[in-house]
């Protein structure tokens, strides 16, 4: 072999020696480059698997806002008719529902006040509970050989009411 020949096969300088040595270190065998080609595979369909379910919980996430507002707006609706007196609120609810037609809960007053005005028939007089006057009650009786001790006595065991009981109490403080 020649001198020339023999150089041209040599690498010439250090710099040529360090090129090829970090070539063949970047080289990977055929088995690990299998390897990172199968964890890439399988950590993209971990992402597509990820992207899906996030996808499913903000669609889930929008549908129970619009259910929370719904139920809102209900919630709010049958306040406004309790407090204008419905007497029947479940039908005065639907009525109302079918009036508003999905608008928001700016509607709700005016709805009940339409509601009020065109179906009277849904709503009571006054909301506010008339409380009756208390009243003198007719006295008991005396029932021969009963003394009035004996008769007030009965008369708290039979009832059970407060004042009764106090009347009795009175009356033995009285007599002992």
């Amino acid at each position: 072999m020649s001198a020339s020949r023999m150089q041209e096969t040599l690498p010439e300088t250090m710099e040529e020696q360090d090129l090829e040595g970090s070539d063949a270190a970047k080289l990977v065998p055929v088995t690990e480059s299998i390897r990172y080609r199968r964890r890439a595979q399988s950590a993209e369909k971990k992402a597509e698997t990820l992207s899906e379910q996030l996808a499913e919980a903000n669609q889930q996430i929008a549908q129970m806002s619009e259910d929370l507002d719904g139920l809102k707006v209900d919630r709010a609706l049958a306040h406004k008719l309790a407090g204008a007196g419905a007497i029947d609120l479940e039908a005065a609810m639907l009525v109302a529902k079918a009036k508003m037609d999905g608008k928001g809960d700016e509607e709700i007053d005016a709805c009940v006040e339409r509601l009020k005005r065109e179906k009277t028939y849904l709503f009571g007089g006054s909301v506010e509970a008339v409380a009756s006057r208390k009243t003198a009650g007719l006295r008991d009786r005396a029932k021969p050989g009963q003394t009035a001790l004996e008769q007030a006595a009965a008369r708290a065991a039979r009832t059970g009411k407060r004042g009764d009981l106090q009347h009795y109490l009175k009356l033995r403080r009285a007599f002992m």
